[in-house]
Parts: C-alpha cells; sequence; structure tokens
C-alpha cells in the first residue's frame, strides 16, 4: 500500500463569531492522501475549504479529530514541533500569492530556507532552480509588483516548494488570473508537483482544473465526499 503523506480523521472544527450558537463548519472530515497524490477539493464560496487546509497545514487546530503527515501524529508534538514540521513538510500556496513586496523573486524564494536553517549560498542555488523550473529564472532580481500575475503565482508556488516539503497545500492557486492564464500556470504547477513526487491538496472551483488531478472530492455540509 502506498504511503499515507497525509491522514485526517473524523476532523470536526466550529466557530461562533462571538454569538452564542456555533457554526460547524467541519462535521467529521475523513481524508487521506497517499503518496505522489494529487486530489482536487471542490466545494462552494464558504464551505470551509480554507479551514480544512489550515488545519491540514499545522496553520490551526481541529476541536476533534486526528491529523497526521507522513503518518506522525500532530497532536504528539509541542507548538514548536508543529512549527518545525510545517516548515520541513508543508508548502503552502494561496489565490493571492503574499510575496513580500519589499524583496526579490529570489529573495522570496531564499527567505523562508534560510528561516529553516538552510545555508544562504545553498538557498540561493536552489532558489534559481525553482525559478528555472517554472520558466521565470529571468526575473529572478525583479520586485512582485514588477512581475506579471501569472510570473507571481509562479514565484509563489517556488516558494512554496523552497523547504522541499512532502505535502503541498493550494487555496484556489490559480483563482485570482484570467482563465488562459490560469490554464498556463495550473499546467506549470502540476509539472512541477509531478516531477518532484508532491502529494498535494489543491482547492479550485474550476472543474476542468479538477478533472486535470488524480482524484477529486467534494466537500459538502463539513463532510468530504467522493464525486
Amino acid at each position: 500500500m502506498n504511503e499515507a503523506v497525509l491522514t485526517l480523521t473524523g476532523v470536526e472544527k466550529g466557530y461562533n463569531h462571538g454569538k452564542p450558537s456555533e457554526i460547524q463548519v467541519l462535521r467529521g472530515i475523513d481524508l487521506t492522501l497517499a503518496k505522489g497524490e494529487v486530489v482536487a477539493l471542490v466545494a462552494p464560496s464558504g464551505a470551509g475549504k480554507s479551514t480544512l487546509l489550515h488545519i491540514a497545514g499545522l496553520l490551526d487546530t481541529a476541536d476533534k479529530g486526528a491529523v497526521a503527515i507522513g503518518g506522525q501524529a500532530v497532536s504528539d508534538l509541542s507548538e514548536r514541533g508543529r512549527t518545525a514540521m510545517r516548515r520541513a513538510e508543508v508548502g503552502f500556496i494561496y489565490q493571492f500569492h503574499h510575496l513580500l513586496p519589499e524583496f526579490s523573486a529570489l529573495e522570496n524564494i531564499v527567505l523562508p530556507q534560510l528561516a529553516n536553517g538552510v545555508a544562504e549560498p545553498a538557498a540561493t542555488r536552489r532558489a534559481r532552480d525553482l525559478l528555472d523550473s517554472v520558466g521565470v529564472a529571468a526575473r529572478a532580481t525583479h520586485r512582485p509588483a514588477a512581475l506579471s500575475g501569472g510570473e507571481q503565482q509562479r514565484v509563489a508556488f517556488c516558494r512554496a516548494l523552497a523547504n522541499g516539503p512532502r505535502l503541498l497545500l493550494a487555496d484556489e492557486p490559480t483563482g485570482n488570473l484570467d482563465p488562459a492564464t490560469s490554464d498556463q500556470v495550473f499546467g506549470v504547477l502540476m509539472e512541477v508537483v509531478r516531477a518532484t513526487g508532491l502529494s498535494a491538496l489543491i482547492a479550485t472551483h474550476n472543474l476542468d482544473l479538477a478533472a486535470r488531478m488524480d482524484r477529486v472530492v467534494r466537500l459538502d455540509q463539513g463532510r468530504v465526499v467522493p464525486t
């Protein structure tokens, strides 16, 4: 059996937003991603996709249930341990690139490696290799404002991959791009994911993009169901 990179078991999450009655967002999520598997998560806005991704990526905690990455239960980790695992094992891509505007494309990819203890020369070499892999090596010294939307998102892909994660989580990664650029950038993302053997959970409302992944699951009334 293929190794499970991500396992969510009975995950529940609710919010009260200052109101007496709690809004239950996730109602017992069961989901497993195998090594190298790319899964589309499809749901309308407000259905809890971002909440699910944040819990899976250790940015938030579940009220109930268990999360494991690479077979290691997250609940067994201290907050420092969760942070270390997130930096080493998980890469994030968002709809909006969130690149640091005062730094160049190259520096945006070097910085997370430095935070993870990588020496600057090695971090710079990896950053250049990643930029080359997505076709924007010539834009390495440009700041985000000087890049097109598609170029910005490609740099964001590289930043997510900088520390060599085994799990990639993406929240509408092409949702802010026009259809033609979205299709092109998504194709680049899939090429990189396949080449590196990553497991990926990619939230999208675009059913055409979802169909290009290994499997599609749907978030319905707080539960994950196959399509």
